[in-house]
């Protein structure tokens, strides 16, 4: 038993040299350009989906599904978002603070979250997510706000005219 525990005890050892190691001699990048090894991708995966499972809020919008608050959604995405997440025409309007963060951010026209979970969204807008360029805006915004995103952001390929028309005039 004694040689077991010294095995695996080495083991460890021995991986955290090497993860050093590879860490102090630039194997494992950390330019922005570059691309992302398959336990990078993931570690950053498997945290993301455990932090939405367990802290997202789980109960429905208390932001009230109305146009104005549609329109709010819409403008507070053009003054926060859509520097990073581009506006109506989607992937055509990404900015080049966009094209230069690693990992690009989604296009949230093209590349939507109307099928994620309202909560998801209002967590990810709190809080941030580690290891990209989202950050958090739990300290810049109140709950109430960001709720007012999450609802715009999970009706956004179904507005009203109302909002379909303050969204087609948002710049980035």
């Amino acid at each position: 038993m004694r040689g077991f525990l010294f095995g695996v005890v080495a083991t460890i050892v021995v991986a955290a040299v090497c993860g050093y190691v590879a860490l102090r001699s630039g194997l494992v990048p950390a330019n922005a350009d570059g691309e992302p090894g398959w336990l990078e991708i993931w570690a950053a995966n498997t945290s993301l989906d455990a932090a939405l499972d367990h802290e997202a809020p789980k109960g429905p919008n208390p932001v009230a599904m109305t146009d104005d608050n549609l329109v709010a959604g819409v403008e507070l995405y053009g003054r926060h978002c859509a520097i990073c997440h581009g506006t109506a025409q989607g992937n055509a309007s990404a900015s080049p603070v966009a094209k230069g963060l690693y990992p690009q951010p989604p296009q949230l026209a093209t590349d939507g979250v109307e099928d994620d979970p309202e909560g998801f969204s209002f967590w990810k807008i709190k809080h941030g997510i580690r290891w990209t360029g989202m950050p958090s805006w739990g300290s810049s915004l109140t709950d109430e706000q960001i709720w007012t995103l999450a609802l715009f952001l999970n009706h956004m390929n179904k507005l009203s005219p109302a909002a379909e028309q303050v969204w087609q005039k948002v710049r980035n």
